[in-house]
Parts: structure tokens; sequence; C-alpha cells
């Protein structure tokens, strides 16, 4: 164990990095594992952004990561599902107001800057 203050905090930190990096790694397994046993659009989204997170945590390379979501978009080609993903609708808009009911937007004056002084000529 170590004496000294700051190598006691550096033993306790990298403690706590460890499991948390474990943690993300055993995500990023289990969704890989759990889109090949089932191969779904919502298993490989789940997958490949436990990926991206694990990019972003500086646990992966982002090479390595590219390479294991092709090789996981060539399962699910092979597999018959389908790659874009499922494209978000927005709800019906509400009505809009009546004409009447709307404020006049209030006109404003652009304010005009100095302008800027030019530095002397040298002759």
């Amino acid at each position: 164990m170590p004496i000294i203050k700051s190598a006691i905090k550096r033993a306790k930190q990298t403690i706590k990095r460890n499991e948390r990096n474990v943690g993300i790694k055993r995500d990023v397994k289990d969704a890989v594992k759990a889109f090949t046993a089932k191969p779904s659009t919502a298993t490989l989204s789940k997958a490949q952004s436990e990926i991206d997170t694990a990019v972003k945590k500086n646990l992966l390379d982002k090479n390595t990561a590219s390479r294991r979501k092709a090789k996981l978009s060539k399962v699910a080609k092979a597999a018959g599902v389908k790659l874009g993903g499922a494209k978000k609708t927005s709800a019906a808009k509400p009505a809009a107001k009546t004409a009447g009911a709307k404020k006049p937007a209030a006109k404003t004056t652009p304010v005009k800057k100095p302008a800027a002084k030019k530095p002397a000529a040298k002759k």
C-alpha cells in the first residue's frame, strides 16, 4: 500500500476508473452478443451506440470501432436487417393561430458601429 497521500488518492482513482472501464466494455460485449443472437434494427442500433460510447470514453480506438461497426453491418445485411434505422417522424403540428391574434413585431433599428480608425501610413 502506498504511504504518500497523493499515491493513495491515485490508487483510489485507478480502482474507480478500472471499474467504470470494465463496465463500459462489458456493455459493448453484451450488446454485440445480443445482436448476433437476434439480429434486428434495435439491437444493431444499441450495439453501435455502445461502441460509440466506448470511443467517446477513449476505451476503443476510432478505427477499431469503425471496423467492429462495419462487421456488425455486414452481419445485419446478411440477416436482412435494414441498416438505415427508423426515421423519426414529427407529430402533427398544432393549428396555426389566427392572424388577428398575432402581435405585430416591434421594429428595431440597426445600431451603427463606429468605424475603426486606420493606422497612419509611414513615409
